[in-house]
């Protein structure tokens, strides 16, 4: 199993760093630290972890059915419960849990997902084209808009600096009239 993938990720901190096997007493000390850490620790600060045990737990189930393997019988998982979205072994199938519900063979289950992810997959194409689009036609406008603006500043800046040196000269033209 990668150890990159979540599922392998998990599984390799659910192993203790000192044995390097799955915690069988996951403990947590009075700083935060678990069993794994390897500080010196006082006598006393350390106290079980019962959601650490419980995380030990669902990592040791998933590798089982990870594995192709139920974790409550140790049989093949060959078949699919619809109901529950799981897959589940010829024991399971039989038990009050999964008596009642639909159940197809894991393969035909996995052909079942594998035309659904496809359709959806193609749908996101799709519409990630049409985005594009939209996205390059947004921008287009945008630079136009932005040469637009900007030509239009320059006009109003030239006008102002007319308008100025029009103000400027009314100034000195009325001045000189007055004799100032």
């Amino acid at each position: 199993m990668a150890s990159g993938s979540p599922l392998g990720r998990l599984l390799q901190e659910a192993t203790d760093r000192i044995f390097l096997e799955d915690f069988t007493a996951p403990l947590t000390l009075q700083r935060g630290h678990n069993s794994g850490c390897r500080d010196p620790v006082q006598q006393g600060a350390v106290q079980p972890s019962r959601q650490l045990a419980n995380v030990v737990a669902i990592a040791q189930r998933l590798s089982l059915q990870w594995g192709g393997v139920c974790g409550e019988h140790q049989e093949a998982l060959k078949l699919f419960c619809v109901e529950d979205q799981a897959p589940i072994c010829v024991i399971c199938k039989e038990s009050r849990t999964h008596r009642a519900h639909r159940v197809v063979p894991i393969q035909e289950a996995a052909q079942q997902y594998k035309k659904k992810i496809q359709a959806h997959l193609k749908t996101l194409r799709e519409e990630r084209e049409k985005l594009l689009g939209w996205k390059a036609t947004g921008e287009g406008k945008c630079q136009k808009y932005l040469k637009q603006t900007q030509a239009e500043r320059q006009k109003i800046v030239a006008q102002f600096q007319q308008l100025r040196q029009f103000l400027e000269l009314s100034l000195v033209t009325t001045m000189g009239q007055r004799g100032d």
